[in-house]
Formats: structure tokens, C-alpha cells, sequence
């Protein structure tokens, strides 16, 4: 799968406030998925750092798009759990999500993800999660 035909599925197959997020596909494989997401003003909170909220979906959408990756086809896979651990307070231009899967069985997928602020490069939230096939 290429990161076009991901992105096509995010547009055409997400949510209206998944994609409201803005997120693109940069890599797709089966080894690791990139996404990035820009900070804008819709996602900021009190403080001017991004909200929880934006981090964890960003999280979830890209573990989704690994599992993708790792399957080579965009099979549907529903989140069964989610844990998100906010490290420190999110900030800068844009944030980076790399995911990947750690194990997929079959019936379950599990995955993980690490949520970069860019430009500092500093990690800003860990996740992982495990999805029903």
C-alpha cells in the first residue's frame, strides 16, 4: 500500500473530525506507518499546548493505518483498547505519529505508537493499543 492510497482511505473512509485533525500519511509498510498532524488553533487547550484529546485520536488513527500497513490492505480493524501516556505538554508546528504492530494474531492486531513534537524532536505521548480484525 502506498502513502497515496492510505491517505485516499483516510479521506474518503474516517470520520469528518478525524480528518478535521489533518493528518497525512507520509509512511505505510509493514514494519512502520508515519503520520503527521499540523498544530493548528482548533487543537490547542489552555497553556497553548495541543489537547489530550487531539494526541490520543492522532494515536489511534495512525496504530489503525500500521495495522494496514501490516496486513498490506485496509482490512477493517476496530479498537478494542487504547492507552495513551502523555509524557509532557505538546507544542511546535506539527506532531509526528510512528506506529507500528508488535504482534498480529488472528483475530487481534497489537500495536504501538510514539507521538513526536516537531521541530524539537522531544516525545510528547506514548500509545498502545489492541484492535479486533
Amino acid at each position: 500500500m502506498t502513502p497515496q492510497a492510505a491517505q485516499d482511505i483516510l479521506e474518503n473512509a474516517f470520520a469528518p473530525w478525524v480528518r478535521a485533525l489533518q493528518p497525512t500519511i507520509i509512511e505505510i509498510g509493514v514494519a512502520r506507518t508515519i503520520l503527521t498532524m499540523p498544530i493548528s488553533t482548533q487543537i490547542i487547550r489552555v497553556g497553548g499546548i495541543v489537547s489530550g484529546q487531539a494526541l490520543a485520536a492522532l494515536a489511534d488513527t495512525a496504530m489503525v493505518f500500521a495495522c494496514f500497513g501490516h496486513l498490506d490492505a485496509p482490512e477493517p480493524v476496530g479498537t478494542v483498547t487504547l492507552d495513551t501516556q502523555f509524557l509532557r505538554p505538546a507544542s511546535g508546528d506539527s506532531i509526528r505519529a510512528e506506529a507500528e504492530v508488535t504482534r498480529a494474531g488472528k483475530s487481534m492486531l497489537f500495536a504501538r505508537c510514539t507521538l513526536i513534537a516537531e521541530p524539537s524532536g522531544k516525545p510528547v505521548a506514548l500509545a498502545t493499543a489492541t484492535f479486533a480484525r
